[in-house]
């Protein structure tokens, strides 16, 4: 590592990333569900049915809190996922577990592997470090999107055991 990385303090930039996430994604749930009171009422209806907003509400439904977790493994999804938390109104008794402990992942994502990036965007050189988080983020990425598609798979007429937006499992058919 070049020394103007090893001179970094990761704890504060771990803190700093962890409360801007928090911060962020406890705005856009609010956000999500004054937007969904007042916009139906509007002419502006119309982007609340927005396939983006479909499929994160659908996914929401189907997994309920941890919805929230793994969307902080994902880029775009994760604000239509927490967007679509608020509109349903999930409790925060549910949403801030699963807020801070998204939070807390895309903190440590980005303190460790986005500085092992811009370290090798500098110097020109692939280290180990990004690869093993390359690797880690894509495996995650991976693990996210199997789960938001089976979550997005419509039922076939057969009941289906559903998560609520609060997270409690419910019969739906």
């Amino acid at each position: 590592m070049t020394d103007a990385f090893e001179s970094w303090p990761y704890a504060a930039t771990l803190a700093f990333f962890f409360a801007s996430a928090l911060v962020r994604s406890n705005a856009t749930y609010w956000a999500g569900r004054g937007l969904r009171a007042g916009g139906e009422r509007t002419r502006h209806s119309r982007h609340l049915d927005r396939p983006a907003v479909v499929a994160a509400e659908r996914f929401v439904r189907r997994v309920g809190a941890p919805a929230v977790t793994l969307s902080f493994l994902t880029v775009g999804f994760q604000t239509a996922v927490i967007a679509a938390s608020g509109a349903l109104r999930m409790p925060l008794t549910r949403f801030l577990p699963a807020a801070v402990a998204g939070s807390a992942v895309w903190a440590v994502v980005y303190t460790t592997i986005g500085f092992a990036v811009v370290e090798a965007w500098v110097t020109g050189a692939a280290s180990p470090r990004l690869l093993l988080g390359l690797g880690l983020v894509t495996t995650l990425w991976g693990a996210t999107v199997l789960v938001a598609r089976r979550a997005g798979r419509s039922a076939d007429g057969h009941s289906e055991r559903r998560a609520a937006p609060d997270g409690r499992r419910t019969e739906q058919g």
